[in-house]
């Protein structure tokens, strides 16, 4: 073989692997891995039909599940992303006055999110950052009310139930996917959604709720 015809033997190569590291426009994808969600919290205080309690306020625990995504390139540079999950658990405490006296809630939280991504670089780079955002809808289900939460809000009566509204709420992210070969990748991401919602008790009680949670997700994908 002449070195010319090496030449673009080697560049024949070279072209085809970087058409296989490519998402271009029409590829789909599917990862799975884990997420984590933190909320960052800011509680008004409890109200009751008769006033205000003030300063008594609540904390939510964080969570971790394993979850899986599906991506869609609309163009060589933009990503439709489509998180899938069976919802986290969330544990509500007291805070402010109430700091201390241990768990009050617990609540199940399933965000339902489409984000839009913007991929840079070309198609065929191994390493993609990007930016995004979306909309995801949060759905509350599965509420309960502790003793500890009936003997504070109806000492002597009927357990207190307890529900959270569900809410629409913008998302931002940022992240970056990096392919290990032609069908395989990891995908690193941070997505902040801005959330507020309300929980209303059986006795008629309510508080209002910023939970504007912090989402970090490590997925590995296989690309179609």
């Amino acid at each position: 073989m002449t070195p010319s015809k090496k030449i673009l033997v080697a560049a024949a190569l070279v072209a085809s692997a970087a058409h296989a590291l490519a998402q271009q426009a029409g590829t789909w994808s599917v990862s799975a891995g884990i997420t984590h969600i933190a909320p960052s919290v800011d509680s008004d205080s409890l109200s009751s039909p008769s006033g205000t309690v003030p300063n008594a306020k609540v904390d939510v625990s964080s969570d971790s599940r394993l979850t899986a995504a599906v991506n869609y390139m609309a163009t060589d540079n933009i990503n439709l992303h489509l998180p899938l999950g069976f919802g986290f658990r969330h544990d509500l405490s007291g805070a402010g006055v109430l700091a201390g006296v241990g768990k009050l809630a617990e609540t199940r939280a399933l965000p339902i999110t489409l984000i839009g991504q913007y991929r840079f670089f070309d198609a065929n780079a191994r390493f993609r950052p990007y930016l995004g955002a979306g909309l995801s809808y949060v759905k509350f289900y599965k509420e309960r009310g502790t003793a500890l939460l009936t003997a504070l809000t109806n000492p002597g009566g009927a357990p207190t139930s307890v529900s959270f509204k569900s809410k629409l709420a913008p998302a931002l992210q940022v992240g970056g996917v990096f392919n290990l070969n032609e069908k395989w990748f990891m995908e690193g991401s941070y997505t902040k959604t801005f959330l507020k919602t309300r929980g209303t008790l059986s006795t008629g009680h309510t508080i209002d709720v910023g939970l504007d949670p912090n989402c970090f997700t490590l997925q590995l994908g296989y690309k179609f």
